[in-house]
């Protein structure tokens, strides 16, 4: 390992590789399909079993019913008010859904998907053994058991064992978040809170045309109304990054707390927030005294402006 490598010294990433001594350079690798990088914090899980994808499919937010083998998706686990509670990742290989959380989320979603087993034949496993990886445009390791398209740099997703090595220029978490806040795709538990609506970060891991799901009343009427309460934003900052979790002024109020915040090699300081609705696309905001360019990424009248998918 390098002398140079940096580790996230705290956060849900911490513990994990921060840049290698080019972060600007490893931004750049990434974006055109090079590099490595382990994402080792996330939590992996399966469930197996004949009625799996129906299963999930009636649980979750997320069209599941027919996935195709190879095709992997986002999905959410909304409360009956509509608020997201889980957020996971789906790839079955037409024997088994291989799946994986945000760190320290998956405890709380097996816990969940546990007690609505009833009779369903389906089994869902902890898998401490295996590790997701992001391996750009290289072919897929042999020792894959699952791979999935990402909207984050020019790449791929693969699930390994844990103790299998992957060659090729290693990249740290700051390029991950720098391309995946410039892609604008939500990071759940770190860009959305207890009040988050799907409708306000543009339906993501979620499916308007599939049947009933619990939340699924909200999700429906805040679409059909067209006023998701708050929408993502994009941030662009004119001069220093401030911190995560700083307020978001429009005026003398605050409408929203930054989410996020990461240097990106071409736009400079950048960062995501849930803004409220009434906030005008075209206001410059303020972030601890800097101001702060909004790049919608949610419409605030239709709250679907965009659905990043795996």
């Amino acid at each position: 390992m390098s002398a140079d490598v940096v580790r996230v010294s705290e956060g849900p990433d911490a513990g994990m590789i921060l840049h290698t001594g080019d972060p600007f350079g490893e931004q750049r690798a990434m974006s055109t399909g090079n590099g490595v990088l382990h994402l080792g914090s996330r939590e992996v899980f399966t469930v197996t079993g004949p009625d799996r994808l129906t299963w999930l499919h009636s649980l979750s937010s997320q069209d599941l019913a027919g996935l195709r083998p190879g095709m992997g998706v986002d999905a959410l686990v909304l409360s009956p008010n509509g608020h997201v509670e889980h957020g996971f990742v789906v790839v079955d290989d037409g024997e088994r859904c291989w799946c994986w959380t945000e760190p320290g989320a998956r405890e709380g979603l097996l816990g969940f998907l546990e007690s609505m087993k009833f009779w369903t034949d389906v089994r869902c496993e902890p898998r401490d053994d295996l590790t997701v990886w992001w391996i750009g445009n290289r072919e897929q390791a042999p020792e894959a058991v699952a791979i999935a398209q990402t909207p984050i740099g020019d790449g791929r997703l693969m699930v390994l064992p844990g103790d299998v090595p992957v060659s090729g220029r290693l990249v740290g978490q700051w390029a991950h978040e720098a391309l995946r806040v410039v892609a604008g795709v939500p990071r759940i538990g770190a860009d959305t809170d207890a009040r988050t609506l799907p409708n306000e970060i543009g339906l993501h891991g979620t499916a308007l045309d599939k049947g009933c799901y619990r939340g699924q009343e909200t999700v429906a009427r805040v679409h059909n109304l067209g006023r998701p309460p708050r929408r993502l934003v994009r941030l662009l900052f004119d001069g220093d990054l401030p911190a995560a979790g700083a307020a978001i002024m429009h005026g003398d109020k605050q409408v929203g707390v930054l989410t996020s915040p990461v240097q990106h090699y071409e736009l400079g300081p950048v960062g995501l927030s849930l803004v409220k609705r009434s906030v005008p696309v075209d206001a410059t905001l303020v972030v601890s005294g800097i101001a702060a360019a909004q790049e919608a990424i949610v419409d605030p009248g239709i709250g679907e402006h965009f659905r990043p998918q795996l």
